[in-house]
């Protein structure tokens, strides 16, 4: 029997945006450190959708976390999560149940709060202006994190749906206080912007790389699968830094780096962890006009962090 069964809202009501900042910091730390302990990630077709499934530990002395989640796009027309899962948290001393965790919440705000530590270590202190295409939960919770970690003075929102994204543009303005306002087009988000989250779902390139101003650096939280490209191969291409989550399940998982890799423009040998970026084991943004791109697919150790935050035991 486990102790505690979390709904998404006792998640919500345990993780607020910093601790789960902080959690993702000590997880990629962890991994670049050796600590942590990850499990290559699994996907499978899922009915209309994808299974995905984690595990993952971020330390000797917490017990592992595993992770199922599905992906399903056409649920966003059925007013239903897209993104729905569960965790199970094992005991570190008896191996046995510790916790269920529902894991849409989690897996919300642990992606979020990701992208949150991978600007804070690859944009320009000054950066101000930021650009999300997506107009759905990931692109409320990238508003919401990065705003944790960069003095923001402009938010422009482009998502395909008109009303969503003019809706999601005044909660935010009304919520956070700053300018947020909806763009028509991804042209229009982009343009001026030094930080650029794509949040979409997204087979196709989302943002042009010849609209990115010089110096802009460029978060993909949607190109978690092979085939899904939320940017173009010139991105990769001209980029001063490809970094990812976990450079071994980029190379099998991201659809950019899978691509680059399979084409030829991109090395293994230039893929950077994040969490040799924060721990100086590899250089990050190397010159103010560099062009940095952030591929995140998620990893087990993310979750596991996140978990044993919501539990108070990281």
């Amino acid at each position: 029997m486990t102790d505690l069964m979390w709904t998404d809202a006792d998640v919500t009501a345990a993780l607020d945006l910093d601790t789960a900042i902080r959690s993702q910091r000590t997880a990629f730390e962890a991994l670049a450190d050796g600590r942590a302990r990850l499990a290559p990630k699994v996907s499978v077709p899922s009915g209309t959708g994808t299974a995905l499934s984690y595990l993952g530990t971020v330390s000797p002395e917490h017990g592992a976390v595993a992770k199922l989640v599905s992906v399903h796009p056409g649920n966003a027309e059925l007013d239903l999560p897209v993104i729905s899962g569960t965790l199970l948290v094992l005991d570190a001393r008896t191996g046995g149940p510790r916790a269920v965790l529902a894991g849409t919440a989690l897996t919300e705000l642990r992606t979020a709060a990701g992208s949150a530590v991978a600007v804070d270590a690859l944009a320009p202190g000054a950066a101000a202006d930021l650009a999300v295409l997506g107009s759905g939960v990931q692109a409320r919770a990238h508003v919401r994190a990065i705003a944790r970690v960069r003095e923001l003075r402009s938010v422009r929102v482009h998502g395909r749906n008109r009303q969503r994204r003019e809706a999601l543009a005044a909660e935010l303005a009304a919520e956070l206080g700053l300018d947020v306002r909806p763009a028509d087009t991804a042209e229009q988000a982009v343009r001026g912007a030094a930080i650029i989250a794509t949040c979409t779902l997204s087979a196709e390139p989302v943002v042009a790389t010849d609209l990115l101003e010089p110096g802009a650096t460029v978060v993909s939280v949607g190109s978690f699968e092979p085939h899904r490209h939320e940017v173009d191969a010139e991105l990769v291409r001209r980029a001063g830094a490809v970094v990812v989550d976990d450079a071994d399940t980029a190379a099998g998982h991201a659809g950019p780096i899978v691509r680059a890799l399979r084409d030829g423009d991109l090395d293994r040998a230039r893929l950077r962890s994040l969490g040799e970026v924060l721990t100086g084991r590899a250089p990050g943004r190397t010159a103010p006009e560099d062009l940095v791109f952030y591929n995140s697919v998620g990893v087990g150790v993310q979750d596991a962090a996140a978990a044993h935050a919501v539990l108070g035991t990281l």
